[in-house]
């Protein structure tokens, strides 16, 4: 088995991936691309993803891109523990919980955003960080109310072990946190955040812990 991760310590969605693999106990190489110099832009890189984004995954010899796609395709190669129910009612709520973040947070909270709003349309940095925390506090907002109100979310997003949805909410906590946003807005986020960094899954995999952090 080979396996190795393209990443860049600050990236959220490569911050999920390195949960995913840390949870299933995943050895694997990293390859370090610094997204603030550019070095995705690399033919290197975009010989590996055309769309210049890590994280990308290259498992024995086939490459992956897209953190939601490499997540799943782990979970079905090496399926324990699982990062998704069995039923799928179940299966459908935690990836409902996972694409908020995904779908609707992430994609206008990243670093080209924020690049583009700077530079393109001239906005300060304070301008930025004030639509960063808009959207993150709406996702927040919707998301708090559905783990709030559903009986089968436990220490995490949905029961007492963790899942997609969790895997992707905790990056998304860090981001908000590195834009000084108070989780205690959300006690059921903020819960499940404090039950994620007492497993060592999520505390090695953090933007912190990695060889290349700043």
């Amino acid at each position: 088995m080979s396996i190795t991760l393209y990443t860049y310590f600050r990236s959220s969605a490569a911050f999920r991936v390195r949960i995913a693999l840390a949870l299933k106990g995943l050895s694997h190489d990293d390859i370090y691309v610094h997204l603030r110099k550019n070095e995705q832009m690399s033919k290197e890189f975009r010989d590996v993803n055309p769309q210049g984004f890590v994280p990308a995954l290259i498992h024995n010899g086939h490459s992956i891109s897209q953190s939601l796609a490499i997540i799943e395709y782990l979970d079905e190669v090496f399926p324990d523990p699982p990062l998704l129910p069995v039923d799928p009612l179940s299966r459908a709520r935690v990836r409902q919980l996972a694409c908020v973040v995904a779908c609707d947070i992430h994609p206008i909270n990243n670093l080209r955003v924020r690049r583009f709003l700077l530079h393109e349309f001239g906005k300060s940095e304070n301008e930025v960080n004030g639509f960063m925390r808009h959207w993150i506090e709406e996702g927040f907002d919707a998301l708090e109310s559905l783990v709030r109100d559903d009986p089968q979310t436990g220490r995490f997003c949905h029961g007492d072990q963790p899942t997609l949805a969790d895997i992707f909410l905790i990056p998304q906590i860090a981001n908000a946190r590195a834009l000084d946003i108070d989780m205690e807005r959300w006690p059921v986020l903020h819960g499940i955040e404090e039950a994620a960094y007492e497993m060592a899954a999520f505390v090695t995999a953090q933007p912190k812990s990695q060889a290349d952090a700043e």
